[in-house]
């Protein structure tokens, strides 16, 4: 049973490979960073076109963005995009963070159909929304409060 298994799994990577970079599928497989945070001081929820909603937790310490983390309730693609905008943000300060576009996204996935690149430009503009929130919150931080 269990080799069945691992066949028909080889098999679905096979066909995935076909239309998915094997970076798409390996940060879809085994995303990073996922989860909330409880200390983050910056936070956005974005829905996209397509109905998926994308969350980003920042922490971020003297302008540099020290951690990331993301949920969504979307396909592959949706996940491997929220994986990987919080791998490339870490470590930027908040003006290069601003800076990410669909393009880096893409250039970073490598291989995403047509139809799912929106779910890019959902993960960067969800970053830039929980950027946003950080920036406001520090000019007023009783908002928090």
């Amino acid at each position: 049973m269990a080799s069945e298994f691992d066949e028909l799994q080889q098999m679905v990577i096979a066909d995935a490979r076909k239309v998915y970079s094997d970076t798409v599928i390996d940060h879809a497989m085994n995303p990073r960073n996922m989860g909330d945070m409880q200390d983050a001081n910056g936070f956005a929820r974005v829905t996209g076109p397509c109905g998926d909603t994308m969350e980003i937790w920042l922490r971020v310490v003297n302008d540099i963005i020290a951690d990331a983390t993301f949920m969504t309730d979307g396909c592959g693609a949706s996940i491997a995009s929220g994986s990987m905008i919080t791998e490339m943000v870490k470590g930027k300060s908040i003006d290069e963070g601003r800076r990410i576009t669909q393009r880096d996204m893409l250039a970073a996935l490598g291989k995403l159909p047509e139809e799912s690149e929106h779910c890019a430009l959902l993960a960067v503009d969800t970053l830039n929304a929980a950027l946003i929130d950080y920036i406001a919150a520090k000019r007023e931080p009783w908002r928090r409060a």
